[in-house]
Formats: structure tokens, C-alpha cells, sequence
């Protein structure tokens, strides 16, 4: 089992920037070394959407086109922790933000099912 934490959510002027953090941990004492961690959103009354992803073990990086150059994923090893960094924000960036990891390299990171466990979710505010 494996349990996820995000962090880092709030309300934010269009322009600014926040950046989410992704706790993992595992009852076990697994490693996370290979393991690729996903982010997605969710805005009210549409479906969960990807944004990027992150392979644990060689760091290689997946972004949705509407995301790429103002978020960047990233990852701790040592603290088993992902992270988005989000600039430039717009209010369509609005949403609920989930972390989800699947145990082992995923065909297809921007996927919902490529994954198993997910966060709780936090929440991105941005005003105009």
C-alpha cells in the first residue's frame, strides 16, 4: 500500500506561481525507485486531466501541451517526494490537482489508468 500526500495548493493572482508537493510513503518500506508519479486536475463538472509525469528511477518527464514551459515536474529521491512547479497561472488552471503513482515504469503516463494509487487532492485557485 502506498499513501499520498499533496501539498502546496491555495489562491493565487493570474501571473503567479505555486508549486504542489507529493509526499509518498509505503507501509512496507518500499522504495520508490522505479516508480513514475503522475499529476492531474479536475475542474468542476469535467474529467480528470493529465499534466505531467515523472519516471522515478531516470527522471524523464512527460507534459501536456497546454502545460509545457509553465509547469515543471520534478522529483526528491531522497524524500521520496514529487513536485509541480506551476508559473505563469491562468484562472483555466483552476481545479483540484492529484498525485498518483503506479509501482514500475507506465506506456502511457498521461493515462488515468496507467495508475494505482492517488492523493486526496489539493486545491488551485486562480483569480483574475
Amino acid at each position: 500500500q502506498v499513501q499520498l500526500v499533496e501539498s502546496g495548493g491555495g489562491l493565487v493572482q493570474a501571473g503567479g506561481s505555486l508549486r504542489l508537493s507529493c509526499a509518498a510513503s509505503a507501509a512496507s518500506g518500499r522504495t520508490f525507485s522505479s516508480y513514475t508519479m503522475g499529476w492531474f486536475r479536475q475542474a468542476p463538472g469535467k474529467e480528470r486531466e493529465f499534466v505531467a509525469a515523472i519516471n522515478w528511477r531516470g527522471g524523464s518527464t512527460y507534459y501536456a501541451d497546454s502545460m509545457k514551459g509553465r509547469f515543471t515536474i520534478s522529483r526528491d529521491n531522497a524524500e521520496n517526494t514529487g513536485y509541480l512547479q506551476m508559473n505563469s497561472l491562468k484562472p483555466e488552471d483552476t481545479a483540484v490537482y492529484y498525485c498518483a503513482v503506479r509501482p514500475s515504469s507506465v506506456i502511457r503516463p498521461s493515462s488515468v489508468a496507467s495508475y494505482d494509487y492517488w492523493g486526496q487532492g489539493t486545491q488551485v485557485t486562480v483569480s483574475s
